[in-house]
């Protein structure tokens, strides 16, 4: 007789930094292409809504400390695919945008990783399931890290 064997919190853990990996590996793959780093890349995709961001918002979404987000964007910069500006209603706060170059590039890079996302067997609706529970996983770990702070304090 089979038991069925149940899952704990570090299965989860390990199925997630496993496809994160995994992804990023598939990602890394189609950037390094176009000399771009997965990093880089984080910072892009943000950067490609066209309402400019400040650094912080750039650190947090890309993951990274603020000394080696400036030294990416001082890359970003030299390759004519970002540029800096100052914040119009705070002018101590730097915000940076896409330059055409950089929005070409987003636009290209994109349509290849599309493509490639396409071919998994979560795509269509599996996908759009897998990134509604994802969104919850990390809304549901984001408030409880918020309500442990704030206990904390």
């Amino acid at each position: 007789m089979t038991t069925r064997r149940t899952r704990q919190p570090q299965d989860l853990i390990q199925l997630l930094t496993r496809a994160e990996r995994l992804l990023g590996r598939r990602l890394s793959t189609i950037l390094a292409a176009e000399g771009c780093s997965l990093d880089a890349w984080r910072v892009i995709t943000l950067l490609s809504d066209g309402a400019g961001h400040h650094m912080t918002e750039l650190a947090e979404h890309a993951f990274l400390p603020p000394a080696t987000l400036t030294k990416l964007l001082d890359h970003l910069v030299d390759d004519n695919l970002v540029y800096r500006r100052g914040d119009e209603i705070d002018r101590r706060r730097i915000r940076a945008h896409l330059t055409p170059r950089g929005r070409r590039l987003h636009q290209r890079v994109s349509q290849r990783i599309d493509a490639s996302m396409a071919t998994l067997a979560t795509a269509a609706g599996e996908r759009d399931l897998l990134e509604e529970l994802l969104t919850r996983l990390i809304d549901s770990l984001e408030d409880r890290e918020v309500t442990a702070v704030s206990r904390s304090e």
